[in-house]
């Protein structure tokens, strides 16, 4: 068997586009330098007690910051400010966007979720880094403006996930399918592992928190009992981690739906449009699938706000259109 490695891919396939300059290549091999630092760190939080635990301080969001979304976060700031590909930044756990001064000329802007799940740190469950890369609109040779990354999900340039469990695996995109690259430690190296990948178009798995189940719209309640009775009698499986990036990755292999609706509490929704949902989105219809916010398609949606909140569902092609109708009726 052939190894490829990370670098050799992307390298490759820059080689097929005789309009491609490398900036794009570059700027991703510094998001997964940036990553395998997270993975080292997070690959001895059990014996490192300065990175375990709460900051004791909340994020922009108002959830309880953990000592590795910080870590993480400062982690992919540096690695992308010391890039000269991106000129700036937004996160997850920034308020704000981030301008790099010293990168003005640069092509592109990322957002990311620095470590996507990071409540199941403790009990080591798997997280994740996600992210979004963009052409930026404003003018070259100044700085990054918002509406550099106000933009629609479907003007994404680049969009990926690292997903740190029983092994450290990365999924990205260009727009041109999806490919994913298992880490070798010995060799420091992402490898292809799941060239071509494509979500089944059917399949018997959901995953959400059916806890809050009773806050639910009426319509998603419906598609949920369908779920539990199933077709043939045979209910679907639930299978929910509480780290969207980890359902997501096993739902993308192996096929499922995964559902965060809008609750009584959370009337738009509780996922970031622009740091989870549109890269995911990206990533799902460039293997086959689907997703919506139940009324619209992801990838459509005009971003008004930097930390925006949207329902999603996401996942098989022929789940997601089943809860569409059901949503739509």
């Amino acid at each position: 068997m052939q190894l490829i490695t990370l670098d050799e891919f992307i390298a490759v396939n820059q080689e097929k586009h005789k309009d491609a300059t490398g900036e794009l290549s570059g700027l991703l091999r510094d998001i997964v330098l940036a990553c395998k630092i997270v993975h080292r760190d997070l690959s001895k939080a059990g014996l490192v007690d300065t990175i375990l635990g709460d900051a004791e301080k909340t994020n922009v969001q108002g959830e309880e910051v953990k000592k590795l979304d910080e870590f993480a976060n400062e982690i992919l700031k540096k690695c992308l400010q010391n890039s000269g590909e991106c000129c700036g930044i937004a996160s997850e756990e920034e308020e704000d966007i981030v301008c790099f001064e010293n990168r003005k000329d640069a092509k592109y802007v990322v957002l990311f979720d620095p470590l996507d799940g990071s409540s199941n740190i403790d009990c080591v469950a798997p997280v994740g880094t996600i992210f979004s890369v963009y052409e930026r609109i404003s003018k070259a040779g100044e700085k990054c403006t918002l509406e550099d990354f106000l933009q629609r999900g479907d003007k994404q340039a680049a969009a990926g996930y690292v997903i740190y469990g029983s092994s450290t695996v990365m999924v990205y995109t260009t727009g041109q399918g999806v490919n994913g690259f298992t880490l070798d430690p010995s060799i420091g190296e992402f490898c292809l592992s799941h060239p071509e990948m494509k979500t089944p178009e059917d399949a018997k798995t959901y995953s959400l928190n059916q806890g809050n189940y009773n806050s639910f719209p009426d319509d998603v309640k419906d598609f949920i009992s369908h779920c539990m009775e199933g077709t043939t009698r045979k209910p679907f499986s639930l299978r929910y981690i509480g780290s969207m990036v980890a359902d997501f990755h096993r739902n993308l292999l192996k096929g499922g739906i995964y559902l965060y609706p809008s609750t009584s509490d959370s009337k738009t929704g509780k996922l970031r449009l622009m740091y989870e949902c549109n890269p995911l989105a990206f990533l799902q219809e460039q293997a086959g699938g689907k997703a919506t916010n139940g009324a619209q398609r992801i990838l459509e949606i005009q971003p008004q706000k930097l930390h925006q909140r949207t329902p999603v569902y996401i996942g098989s092609k022929n789940l997601v259109e089943m809860l569409q109708e059901k949503v739509s009726q």
